[in-house]
């Protein structure tokens, strides 16, 4: 009996995406459950699995091209004779010697190096399939899988494949990705759409670096985590959340939402492009629940771990330049969010103190905020007053403990 192979749900706002490569070509055996595609969306990575054991009898849309949620991937024909048993245990059978189709979408055979630059990620898997040489190339990534910094690396230090083709047009086109496009449009629509301002302030961090000085290795120890300074930050948004809910809204229409959850997205890079997973509930969180979130989602965006629904709902945004060494920034929107901060580079400087009236220098750690707003919702009294909430709150952590 043929079963078809659909393309799978992949979750809230993503319809599409595109097919990024196949691991099967029509006449193979496979196993349940083994992965025979993935597909690009323009938030994550997805695996398309077998629904049972059986033959690929046909691949209706080769790899490039796009697919929406429920469109017929493939057709398995679970009868066909020498398909393996339907086990968990069962392993992947050989391919059926058969001549394949000359109009068939069929995968390419790939050299052994080759093949283990497949399994480092379709970005590293399509340069390889355009020419770039990686024999000899170590990889940095997880588990010494290659990014597409060492091909490009490896390729310009032999001067072949894709680094040494750029060099000698002088100039290199290469197709934008799905998450670029995305990330281009989104933030073209934040810009044509929202009344976008941006106020600054500074705060010391000279109290949380003390916290974390302090009690970092009890830390460590108890919850197996870093005490970072996204923890505070994101606590102390919350903060200025709930005092001044207006940036915690957004526009319908001629309508303002008003939420009452605190679903705070927090930018990371991945070799895909920026990335804006959520942290849910910041609010009923302590730091040490914020930091291990954070933590599981930088790893698995590295990895392209993250599932499509994690990647949406946020009703603020946090991003941290200060990491690429970013001192000053102006932040864009997260449409439809109408609030993001920015936050920057720690730097020592010398500022002025006072301490039981009295003025004197001193030496502190400090950082400049940024936050960038929808002056069509939120007033610059309102945004003025959140900042510098959030500097209040961040300078006097103890608050956060004490929730004064």
């Amino acid at each position: 009996m043929s079963i078809e192979i659909l393309t799978p749900a992949m979750g809230e706002s993503i319809s599409e995406a595109t097919v990024a490569k196949w691991m099967v070509a029509e006449g193979d055996f496979v196993t349940a459950d083994q992965m025979v595609a993935e597909l690009e969306t323009d938030k994550v990575n997805l695996e398309v699995t077998a629904p049972s054991a059986g033959k690929i009898t046909k691949i209706s849309v080769a790899a490039g091209g796009t697919v929406t949620v429920g469109q017929v991937m493939a057709i398995l024909d679970e009868t066909a004779e020498g398909a393996p048993a339907a086990s968990a245990e069962a392993a992947p059978a050989a391919p059926a010697k058969e001549e394949p189709k000359a109009a068939a979408p069929a995968a390419v055979a790939l050299s052994p190096v080759a093949g283990a630059a497949e399994k480092s990620g379709p970005a590293v898997g399509k340069m390889v399939r355009e020419g770039a040489d990686v024999t000899g190339v170590a990889g940095s990534g997880k588990d010494g899988r290659l990014t597409k910094g060492d091909v490009l690396t490896g390729a310009k230090a032999a001067g072949t494949g894709l680094a040494a083709g750029a060099a000698s047009s002088g100039e290199e086109r290469v197709p934008m990705s799905r998450i670029r496009k995305t990330i281009a449009s989104r933030l073209k629509q934040a810009q044509n759409t929202a009344a976008m301002l941006t106020t600054y302030n500074e705060v010391d961090l000279s109290a949380i670096a003390s916290l974390r000085s302090k009690y970092q290795d009890a830390f460590v120890k108890k919850y197996g985590v870093k005490l970072g300074y996204m923890s505070f930050f994101s606590k102390a948004v919350v903060e200025a959340l709930q005092a001044w809910p207006a940036l915690n809204a957004e526009i319908d229409g001629e309508e303002l939402v008003y939420k009452h959850h605190y679903d705070i997205g927090i930018a990371v890079a991945s070799e895909r492009g920026l990335v804006v997973p959520v942290v849910r509930g910041v609010d009923a969180m302590d730091l040490a629940t914020i930091e291990q979130t954070i933590g599981d989602f930088g790893k698995r965006a590295k990895e392209g771990g993250l599932k499509p629904d994690e990647l949406v709902g946020a009703t603020f945004s946090i991003t941290n330049g200060g990491v690429f060494g970013s001192l000053m920034s102006m932040p864009i929107l997260n449409f439809p969010q109408v609030g993001i901060l920015g936050m920057h580079a720690i730097k020592d400087r010398v500022v002025v103190v006072e301490e039981g009236g009295v003025k004197t220098m001193a030496i502190r750690p400090m950082m400049y905020l940024a936050l960038t707003y929808d002056h069509r919702i939120v007033d610059g009294r309102e945004a003025v007053s959140f900042l510098v909430r959030v500097k209040e709150t961040l300078e006097n952590p103890g608050r956060l403990l004490l929730g004064v």
